[in-house]
């Protein structure tokens, strides 16, 4: 059981990492003002890769 509550510890960790990556990429690289529309859709094409082979 004690097993079983770490892993369950370990990915809420993880989760919450993620959250926090995820959300500095997305202002950091979504919110630049100098970026053409092109490379918006590209760096959103990206963080639905990303986002798809994490949430497998």
């Amino acid at each position: 059981m004690a097993v079983l509550q770490q892993v369950a510890a370990i990915k809420g960790a993880v989760n919450g990492l993620m959250k926090e990556v995820l959300e500095g990429h997305l202002r950091e690289h979504l919110g630049a003002e100098d970026m053409t529309k092109e490379e918006r859709l590209e760096e959103v094409e990206d963080v639905i890769s990303i986002l798809k082979s994490y949430l497998k």
